[in-house]
């Protein structure tokens, strides 16, 4: 008899992935036009890939269920910025674009508000 093992996902990454889906879900509200999620490459990975008018907007999703440690917003460090801007530097070497690139950040808190900082960095 086969057996397959199923693993569960850890609890953090049930909450990140909600926490996407509940950023997605919000901008498409606004108006903004999904293009990618989950871009991976070596560099890091891009949450959210959208489209805003004529803009491409590479969007960080963070979820922080306390600010007891820091808030979502304050968790976008430098280094993390950084890694988002050489993903984004892959994703236009594979899938080349010509509009303008804008990064906002989403930080959801455990009380589900959702904070969108456009022109983040």
């Amino acid at each position: 008899m086969l057996f397959t093992k199923i693993k569960a996902k850890a609890t953090h990454l049930l909450r990140g992935e909600n926490a996407e889906e509940q950023a997605h879900d919000y901008l498409l509200k606004q108006g903004l036009k999904s293009v990618c999620r989950n871009y991976r490459c070596k560099q890091g990975e891009l949450d959210l890939i959208m489209m805003d008018q004529n803009s491409l907007v590479i969007i960080e999703v963070k979820f922080r269920k306390t600010d007891k440690y820091g808030s979502a917003l304050e968790c976008v460090t430098r280094t993390k910025q950084s890694r988002i801007i050489a993903a984004t530097h892959h994703y236009l070497s594979t899938y080349p674009a010509d509009y303008p690139i804008r990064f906002d950040v989403i930080a959801i808190s455990g009380d589900s508000k959702i904070e969108w900082v456009q022109n983040a960095f």
